[in-house]
């Protein structure tokens, strides 16, 4: 019995494990608060595969789901404190020789912030409250960049 290779990676409410086995057979995955495991057998060589890990954080094991495809065994671990970030996969620091982070998928959400939504959301407000199909007379563009500025400064983006 080996270890599958995984790939992992982090969202606000989830966590994303990727156990790449391909032709997987009698696949079994279960769910604990803190921990779970997955096991199956791939291959035409019936090659046997058992992976058990104690997570980071804790999930919520009835939400929390897998997919078996012909190439990998797709787990999303539903977070039990949505917005919390996980920095890694396991509870232990010790690595995982079986274990790499899916850099294609990563995300770093965090940084989004809500205040920079809304003040995007207010540019987009006090653009659309200017028109905008007539441009201005040359003549008067200072004019209109000083009224935009204004506009800007009221509507709290500058």
């Amino acid at each position: 019995m080996q270890p599958a290779a995984a790939k992992w990676y982090d969202r606000r409410d989830s966590v994303f494990i990727e156990f790449c086995v391909e032709d997987s057979k009698d696949v079994q995955v279960n769910f604990d608060k803190s921990k779970f495991s997955f096991s199956c057998v791939s291959g035409t060589d019936d090659i046997k595969h058992q992976n058990a890990v104690e997570l980071f954080g804790e999930i919520d094991p009835k939400e929390s789901k897998h997919r078996r495809t012909d190439r990998s065994v797709l787990c999303c671990l539903r977070k039990a404190e949505p917005g919390k970030s996980w920095p890694r996969l396991t509870k232990d620091k010790a690595k995982c020789n079986w274990l790499s982070v899916d850099f294609n998928n990563w995300k770093d959400w965090e940084d989004d912030s809500d205040e920079d939504l809304s003040s995007f959301d207010k540019f987009s407000e006090m653009m659309n409250s200017m028109g905008g199909d007539d441009l201005p007379d040359l003549d008067g563009a200072d004019d209109e960049c000083e009224k935009l500025s204004k506009q800007m400064i009221n509507y709290g983006i500058i």
